[in-house]
């Protein structure tokens, strides 16, 4: 089992750093870079500033519960009432994206056609889309490892 959660932990190191390299580097630099160029978008600085890095603390919290799961899953503990908290937190994380892109929606599509580029709102769609599949996946398997969790203290109980 250890080798199975080894690659999955690798994995969401290797998911998270470039993520973490872009906040760091890239999304400062290019919203600076844009509004020193595009007067229209300098009003929109500090929100999409706040917005990204909201969704990017919110990314983070869900993969460090992701880490956790696999913890876990290696010490034999994965039905318990952990795991179920650590998905909970993974739904929250992605309905917590999702409803920031909703709302965030209209701004990209302003932008969009400011900056004539149609990309920059199908990006958007994309992680909403992302997301809510996400949130909905993590909901069915917090359920059904409560359900199972029901089931295991039944049978503890009867032998």
């Amino acid at each position: 089992m250890k080798r199975e959660t080894l690659f999955l932990k690798v994995a969401i190191f290797v998911i998270g750093s470039p993520i973490l390299a872009l906040c760091l580097f890239w999304v400062p630099g290019i919203i600076g870079e844009h509004s020193i160029i595009d007067h229209d978008l300098s009003l929109w600085r500090a929100p999409m500033m706040i917005g990204l890095y909201v969704t990017a603390i919110a990314f983070f919290i869900a993969l460090y519960q992701a880490f956790m799961l696999l913890r876990l899953i290696d010490k034999e503990e994965a039905f318990s009432e952990e795991s179920v908290g650590a998905l909970r937190v993974i739904m929250i994380c992605a309905i917590t994206i999702s409803v920031f892109y909703v709302m965030v929606s209209p701004l990209l599509y302003v932008m969009a056609q400011i900056e004539d580029a149609p990309g920059l709102l199908a990006i958007g769609l994309v992680i909403l889309f992302a997301s809510t599949v996400i949130a909905g996946f993590a909901a069915v398997l917090k359920k059904l490892l409560h359900q199972a969790i029901e089931i295991k203290s039944e049978n503890d109980l009867t032998v």
